[in-house]
């Protein structure tokens, strides 16, 4: 058995197998991503890791930093803490490879943070310092079974950054960008396109950021 990674995007997925893990995704939705979870834990695995890019909330953590959160706040105010030891032996890798992580709360939400405004609220309530939309449900379906779990995310979008409305749009079942609708959103409003752009350069900073803290956690991101 190996471990299980819960993904939104296909691409966190391919990364996620790329790095020997099991991987499922969640496409954006709380239904997909419990559909996601359920079936990574009827394989079995040995437990489940919340894995992929994030959206900043903290000013001052640049694209691609590596969040490795102590826990877990869903938007309904429940909280979750990771495993303390699959945590700390994670710790103890990142230090002995020279990666920096942050280690704080993590935000798990049921829509996108859209606007530096929005970002600035969700930190100032929440006190967390990352939000996406997968951590929340993994955590709490690894408590109800009983398995162990962690949050593995890089920075992609920071906390001062207002998204494009084709970032918004939903993904496919499949965890993709639509791109029929992405190619009607920038026909309607193509001033958008320099922000989608950044955005792209960022998810890939944020992707390749975190297949080297992959790489670099190795054995104890893999085994429990």
């Amino acid at each position: 058995m190996t471990v299980g990674a819960v993904t939104g995007l296909a691409a966190e997925a391919a990364l996620a197998r790329e790095l020997g893990l099991a991987a499922a995704v969640g496409a954006g939705t709380r239904a997909r991503t419990e559909a996601a979870v359920a079936d990574l834990l009827a394989r079995p695995v040995l437990g489940l890791v919340s894995f992929g890019i994030a959206g900043g909330l903290a000013p001052g953590l640049p694209t691609g930093t590596v969040v490795l959160p102590a826990a877990v706040r869903g938007s309904d105010g429940s909280a979750h803490w990771v495993d303390i030891d699959w945590h700390e032996r994670l710790a103890k890798a990142a230090r002995a490879a020279k990666l920096a992580v942050v280690v704080g709360g993590m935000l798990g939400a049921d829509e996108i943070a859209a606007t530096a405004a929005a970002k600035a609220d969700l930190h100032r309530t929440t006190r967390a310092i990352a939000v996406d939309l997968e951590s929340h449900v993994v955590a709490a379906a690894a408590a109800r079974a009983r398995v162990p779990f962690v949050v593995l995310r890089t920075i992609a979008d920071t906390a001062g950054q207002d998204l494009p409305p084709a970032a918004l749009l939903p993904l496919t079942r499949r965890g993709r960008p639509s791109l029929p609708r992405v190619l009607i959103s920038l026909a309607l409003r193509p001033r958008q396109i320099p922000a989608l752009k950044t955005l792209d350069r960022e998810f890939r900073t944020a992707l390749d950021a975190l297949r080297k803290a992959g790489r670099a956690l190795g054995e104890a991101l893999l085994r429990i």
